[in-house]
């Protein structure tokens, strides 16, 4: 079992407060994926609940049992790190089996335990190297399976690929969700990198300053956002957002609901220049000017810079209140919208 609770989770360094008053269940076996800018309080919250940092107020329950003041070491859990921690004049096998020696593990169960878990993670012809001889997507492993033969409750990892390159990040995310499944362990992964969380997490933790701003599945999190600041966080590019439509309401739509014809069923359109164009494979980004500002169009149409004109259904539409929250589109609101 490895079901996690924060309750009124505090942190402060110094007269600085970071994380507010934190409440967040983690369920059992999920891959649950805090995600936010750089300084959110997502590593600050992972290190709480590995014991690196001791809460200035709230509880941590492990399975209902409350860790706040236990030493890392007796919480059960596994850490994996960005810079991989691993000891430089051992070779992989010793890496791997040095906190196995520390818990007195007799030595035929740590072979075992090595060996099984060295043919998960596919490093069975490496146990005899060192880090140095290794490529940076072979130390992640070895990380990883560092942290397996524990056999931990929770795994916990703090941004563990930020160090690769983006070829090896994509496949190494893979092998990741594959872990998972295989283990049927909670996961939990501290990212800044939107496609990271929504492409590995089962639960997205959206926060910023220490506060969380959605939790919910990676689909309701892109479709469904409860503010301005998922809506923009999540997606590339980011949703539209245009405050000057309609008083006291923010609209907001997504680059890729916005098309360059209409057919009537449009219930916003606009008016603008297409200043830059990207291509992207098969689609293209397109930065469009607008009375009302910026629009960014993501298409597979292939139009030139120029004079064009931007139709999005109501379906497409979001509306947000003064503060930022999400609120009902209502039919009073679509009337006031342009449809020049």
């Amino acid at each position: 079992m490895g079901a996690i609770r924060l309750i009124n989770l505090r942190k402060d360094y110094g007269k600085e407060n970071v994380i507010p008053n934190l409440n967040l269940d983690i369920v059992d076996g999920s891959f649950t994926v805090l995600v936010g800018p750089s300084g959110c309080g997502k590593s600050t919250t992972l290190r709480m609940i590995a014991g690196l940092e001791k809460p200035t107020g709230g509880q941590i329950l492990i399975d209902g049992v409350d860790v706040a003041n236990m030493a890392p070491g007796k919480r059960d859990l596994a850490m994996v790190f960005q810079n991989y921690a691993l000891y430089p004049t051992m070779t992989v096998r010793r890496n791997i089996e040095f906190g196995l020696i520390n818990k007195k593990v007799p030595k035929a169960k740590r072979d075992n335990l090595i060996d099984d878990v060295c043919e998960i993670v596919g490093l069975t012809p490496y146990l005899d190297r060192k880090p140095a001889n290794l490529s940076g997507g072979q130390r992640q492993r070895v990380a990883l399976a560092r942290a397996m033969v524990k056999e931990p409750k929770v795994f916990l990892m703090d941004e563990p690929l930020s160090n690769l390159d983006a070829k090896l990040r994509a496949s190494m995310r893979v092998e990741l969700i594959e872990l998972h499944k295989r283990l049927k362990t909670t996961f939990i992964y501290v990212t800044h990198d939107q496609t990271e969380a929504m492409s590995m997490g089962d639960v997205i933790v959206l926060m910023n300053k220490g506060i969380i701003m959605q939790q919910s599945s990676p689909k309701d999190m892109y479709h469904n956002p409860e503010n301005t600041f998922a809506a923009q966080f999540i997606g590339t590019p980011p949703m539209n957002i245009v405050d000057s439509l309609v008083p006291g309401i923010s609209i907001g739509f997504r680059p890729e609901k916005v098309a360059f014809a209409g057919d009537g069923s449009a219930a916003l359109v606009l008016n603008g220049t297409i200043v830059t164009k990207e291509q992207l494979g098969a689609e293209y980004n397109y930065s469009v000017a607008t009375a009302e500002g910026k629009i960014m169009v993501k298409s597979e149409d292939d139009q030139e810079p120029g004079a064009c004109r931007l139709f999005v259904r109501p379906e497409h539409l979001f509306a947000f209140d003064r503060e930022g929250k999400r609120t009902g589109m209502s039919e009073a609101i679509l009337a006031r919208l342009p449809r020049v």
